[in-house]
């Protein structure tokens, strides 16, 4: 295991706050993750984040596994061939609290790639959404309680890519290294506010996520903005260009808009250009653009003046009026309660919360609790005025 300074622990000051940056454990083989693992295992709460490669890679992937304790900041590798599945298991232990800022993507990453299923959260982005905060991104957090600065130049890097600077390892450490005391000054105003059960509920959702559907849809081109208004030659061309983009990110590993954009798609489309001389007037089509794909487009615009025609997909069908007008309804009681609290309206309830609650229309207490879309605190705090909407 080596160290970004040494092994001193990172001691808090006087007023209990992280003292300044300082030494990291660079975690990279499996005997530098043993000596890890059995630090974090005796620790109460641990600081997390991932960091990914979205923006370079065909299928994303965690790059980096940022973890700290009250005395220990580690970063660790998971592209390098460590067995993480003793992380997995603090992750799913109940008695030991995680801290995360704006935990979902990395819970996602962690369900997707790993399997693991978190227990006892607290999204120090969601506490600062239940308190009203106007600025809600850990930089602003670390600046405001800290006077700590993060480079923005580093929030789009390639996290895969090795070695990585020490530059890019101090940005990553920042982010676990103050988690757990902006938690406990964030944890103080909930509780001197009224909000911990509040809180403790909305962590409990937002650990629950849900696996979204990323595998590649070959019919997602008429979702394109301006796709139903081309011709259907047009659309057939936009289908055919549509699909060579994701063979060509797939084969080079890279992700859809390193390709071309989705503009770019649309402008060849609806130009149908049959010239390399054309591709000059097409947005995104550099001349390196034009020598890596040009041929390949102009010979799919040819033949999609022959092909079939894509059918265009059947509209979901159009709710009722009755439970347009309930969730109107819905819609303006929970804009207003939001107001009057001074926070956004999803802290108040989600969006398919009030469609499920539109739909069903329950007519008491006991049919809003058994939809089954609110959880205790907000069905006691809410449920009568919910009703009352209605």
């Amino acid at each position: 295991m080596t160290s970004g300074n040494d092994n001193r622990p990172l001691h808090t000051d006087q007023t209990g706050k992280p003292a300044a940056l300082g030494p990291f454990h660079y975690v990279a083989n499996q005997s530098a993750w043993q000596d890890c693992l059995r630090e974090l295992r005796v620790a109460p709460r641990l600081a997390i984040d991932l960091e990914a490669n979205s923006m370079f890679a065909y299928q994303e992937r965690a790059c980096l596994i940022q973890v700290s304790t009250a005395n220990f900041d580690y970063i660790i590798d998971p592209t390098r061939r460590i067995d993480l599945a003793g992380l997995g298991q603090i992750i799913a232990d109940p008695a030991v609290e995680k801290v995360f800022h704006a935990a979902e993507y990395d819970l996602i990453l962690m369900r997707r790639d790993y399997g693991w299923q978190l227990n006892n959260l607290f999204d120090t982005m969601w506490a600062v959404r239940i308190l009203g905060y106007a600025q809600m991104g850990l930089a602003s957090l670390l600046e405001k309680f800290f006077n700590v600065t993060t480079s923005k130049r580093f929030q789009k890097a390639n996290w895969c890519k090795r070695p990585l600077s020490p530059a890019e390892l101090s940005y990553a450490q920042k982010d676990t290294h103050y988690l757990l005391s902006l938690r406990d000054i964030l944890m103080a105003e909930i509780e001197a506010g009224g909000h911990a059960a509040e809180a403790a509920e909305i962590f409990r959702e937002q650990s629950r996520v849900r696996l979204p559907n990323n595998g590649f849809d070959p019919d997602g081109f008429w979702n394109i903005n301006g796709a139903f208004d081309l011709s259907p030659d047009q659309q057939t061309a936009l289908q055919a260009l549509y699909l060579y983009r994701d063979r060509e990110a797939k084969r080079r590993n890279i992700p859809h808009f390193k390709v071309v954009s989705d503009r770019t798609l649309l402008e060849l489309a609806a130009g149908m250009p049959s010239r390399m001389a054309e591709l000059d007037d097409i947005h995104g089509m550099s001349d390196g653009q034009q020598q890596r794909y040009g041929e390949a487009i102009l010979d799919l615009i040819a033949g999609a003046r022959e092909a079939e025609r894509p059918q265009p997909p059947k509209r979901s069908p159009r709710p009722p009026d009755s439970v347009l007008n309930r969730y109107d309804r819905l819609h303006r009681w929970r804009k207003t309660r939001a107001q009057a609290r001074g926070v956004e309206s999803d802290v108040i309830a989600g969006r398919e919360s009030l469609w499920a609650i539109a739909q069903a229309n329950p007519r008491s207490m006991n049919e809003l609790e058994a939809l089954d879309v609110l959880g205790p605190w907000r069905l006691a705090t809410y449920g009568d005025e919910i009703l009352n909407a209605l």
